[in-house]
């Protein structure tokens, strides 16, 4: 069993004992914590939640929204959601903050609470050590009978969401209409079955197939939108001979293309092309974490703007997106951030972006693909000694390549002139983990055995 606790959120796997898994007790323990952090930082006793669909997604629910209550918070709960839909929510609810329930890319055994601000953003690394402090002192008392919260529902926010993004300047239903797209979708039967139907639909796109859309939370297959989890989605689209597949992961922040070929668009390759499209019509900056492909930079930098990097995961991107006013960010994952619509990894604003730079080229989406730079990356790890030093490790690593470029804010990225190898220890194994990224698969695993070889030998001396 296991629970992970980090800046950002709760997650585990459900069962077991606790401490060791997302149990009951855990999930009160840190929701409590949460809900008294937001109470004395925000100064407002109102939190949003909402859900993907997995098995566990009632139970925790009714555990979160009980605890808040509990500590005099009123909760309004928007039931089968989305990630992105709970962070448009929370600053339209006046909240003080909100809470996901979902475990992402998780196998269906897991599930998570995701803590966000009052802007709807994911909470701080300060905020999040203020909030696991509280989880293990519990510094407060629960409130009594005439001050516990109230809870009341919301399904309204489906709407706002596809509303908003309708209202986004750079989205032409007219154009996704006249495209007369044929369009295969695969939810992997969470709540992107219920929002990428509804989006598409109200986009103009009349001809929609789909593929585990109904939100039991039953994942057909490993819920990661990854080429080798997205066959019969491929399959589908060239049984139906459609203009492209649409994959999204239980919460819908994460997004990826099936070419008409049936092959993968490549999630890396997500972010490159929305911003491709916005860089086209707006000038400015671009952002992606450290993992992410050279391509964005390529592309940014063709569009006349500048590329910037920030330390892997979300807040970090959001923090330098924010910091060099960028238009357009995300991850390597397949996470647009458009800051237009919101500060965090929105696949149905990817969505719509997409199919509009897809209806206006005029081309098939396998031609749009061929337009960029060609890279592969290799994602490798090196298991180490429990009892070694690793950030010494890194440090001598770092020795080796004083002379090239190279960036320690997050572990250690190595830019050579045609590829790039970025180090990075697990804050739960004695690992590191190794990506690499180079004009051909050989290449990024080549380069990537170099680094590794060196990090063995250091290690062995």
């Amino acid at each position: 069993m296991t629970l992970i606790k980090s800046i950002s959120g709760i997650r585990g796997t459900i069962g077991g004992k606790p401490g060791d898994a997302l149990t009951p007790f855990d999930i009160i323990k840190y929701t409590a914590a949460f809900g008294w952090y937001i109470r004395q930082t925000s100064g407002t006793r109102k939190i949003v939640i909402g859900r993907d669909a997995r098995i566990s997604g009632d139970m925790v629910r009714n555990l979160v929204a009980g605890t808040l209550q509990s500590i005099g918070i009123d909760v309004v709960d928007l039931g089968l959601s989305t990630t992105p839909t709970v962070e448009i929510a929370v600053p339209a609810e006046l909240a003080g903050g909100g809470i996901i329930i979902t475990a992402s890319h998780n196998p269906f055994q897991w599930n998570a609470l995701k803590l966000l601000n009052a802007q709807g953003e994911f909470i701080n690394d300060l905020a999040g050590k203020e909030v696991l402090q509280m989880a293990e002192t519990l510094p407060f008392d629960f409130a009594e009978i005439e001050q516990i919260g109230q809870i009341s529902y919301d399904d309204t926010y489906l709407q706002k969401h596809i509303d908003k993004i309708l209202k986004t300047e750079l989205v032409d239903t007219e154009a996704i209409k006249n495209a007369n797209f044929r369009i295969a979708i695969d939810a992997v039967n969470s709540t992107g079955g219920i929002f990428v139907p509804a989006l598409l639909k109200a986009l103009g796109v009349n001809i929609v197939y789909e593929l585990n859309c109904e939100p039991n939370g039953r994942f057909a297959h490993n819920p990661e939108p990854l080429p080798e989890n997205l066959k019969n989605l491929a399959a589908l689209v060239q049984e139906k001979k459609a203009n492209l597949g649409i994959a999204v992961d239980p919460d819908v922040d994460r997004l990826c293309f099936v070419m008409e070929d049936g092959q993968m668009f490549g999630e890396e390759y997500t972010l490159v092309a929305v911003a491709d499209y916005v860089l086209q019509n707006q000038q400015g900056n671009s952002v992606s974490n450290l993992s992410s492909t050279r391509a964005l930079h390529d592309v940014t930098m063709q569009h006349g703007g500048n590329y910037f990097a920030a330390a892997v995961g979300e807040v970090n991107v959001v923090t330098k997106m924010k910091e060099v006013k960028a238009i357009i960010g995300g991850e390597g994952n397949g996470g647009i951030i458009y800051p237009e619509s919101h500060y965090g990894r929105d696949a149905l604003i990817g969505i719509a972006l997409f199919l509009t730079y897809l209806a206006k080229s005029g081309v098939p989406i396998s031609t749009l693909r061929a337009g960029y730079p060609e890279y592969h990356m290799s994602k490798n790890k090196v298991d180490l000694n429990p009892n070694m030093n690793i950030d010494q490790l890194l440090i001598d690593v770092e020795s080796l390549y004083q002379e090239t470029p190279h960036s320690t804010i997050d572990g250690l990225k190595i830019d050579f002139e045609d590829s790039w190898v970025h180090l990075r220890k697990s804050n739960t194994e004695p690992i590191i983990r190794i990506y690499a990224e180079a004009p051909t698969p050989e290449a990024a695993k080549a380069v990537a055995q170099k680094i590794m070889d060196e990090v063995n030998k250091l290690a062995q001396n």
